[in-house]
């Protein structure tokens, strides 16, 4: 299943929030040993958990969450312009129809076959969730070992900067070019999902 959470649903979707919000945490916290907030020991979340955030959420039948994304709108403050803008060469895309990505996770403890197709699930909500919604690009950061994968699912990625480094991590800035043509790169690449399609997109 695939959730799309916004300020509209999110008391209705609580369950998936904090499922989603325990599964960063156990993530980026205690895997990656981000420094980030922790709420009440078991949730992360940040200042860009607010109202205007977007979640796309994958879970499996029983509702556990297995993958997940935030999408932050880049008319307001984002990651890459308030605490990476230094990795970028020029100002970042910005506007009505480009969406930051943030947070990508997949959780721990599924296996790797169930952690691949949850993976490749929200790979193909991305993209279809910016073809329903009028989104025209991504940007986000990313570590080398993640940049690289992401420019291998199949879309139209470029790079915004070289790799620098932020703090503690050597960090890669990109964009994410979206169009109707992008199903069919991530077909080709292996990563789409085609039971996610509708008859209009598969044809």
């Amino acid at each position: 299943m695939i959730l799309t959470v916004t300020h509209a649903n999110r008391v209705a979707e609580r369950q998936a929030l904090r499922a989603m919000f325990e599964a960063r945490k156990q993530v980026f916290v205690d895997l990656l040993k981000w420094d980030v907030p922790v709420i009440a020991g078991r949730y992360e979340l940040d200042q860009f958990d607010d109202v205007h955030a977007t979640y796309l959420i994958v879970t499996d039948p029983a509702r556990r969450h297995l993958a997940s994304a935030r999408l932050l709108d880049t008319r307001r403050p984002t990651l890459l312009d308030t605490v990476f803008g230094g990795l970028c060469d020029r100002p970042p895309p910005r506007g009505e129809d480009v969406r930051e990505i943030t947070r990508f996770c997949l959780s721990r403890g599924i296996g790797s076959s169930l952690r691949r197709t949850a993976r490749d699930r929200l790979v193909t909500a991305l993209a279809l969730h910016a073809l329903d919604s009028g989104i025209g690009c991504y940007t986000g950061v990313a570590e080398p070992g993640w940049y690289r994968q992401i420019f291998g699912f199949g879309w139209d990625c470029r790079p915004l900067g070289p790799f620098r480094r932020a703090g503690a991590q050597t960090l890669g800035a990109f964009a994410i070019a979206i169009d109707q043509d992008t199903p069919r790169r991530l077909q080709r690449a292996g990563v789409l999902q085609t039971d996610m399609l509708s008859g209009a997109q598969a044809a």
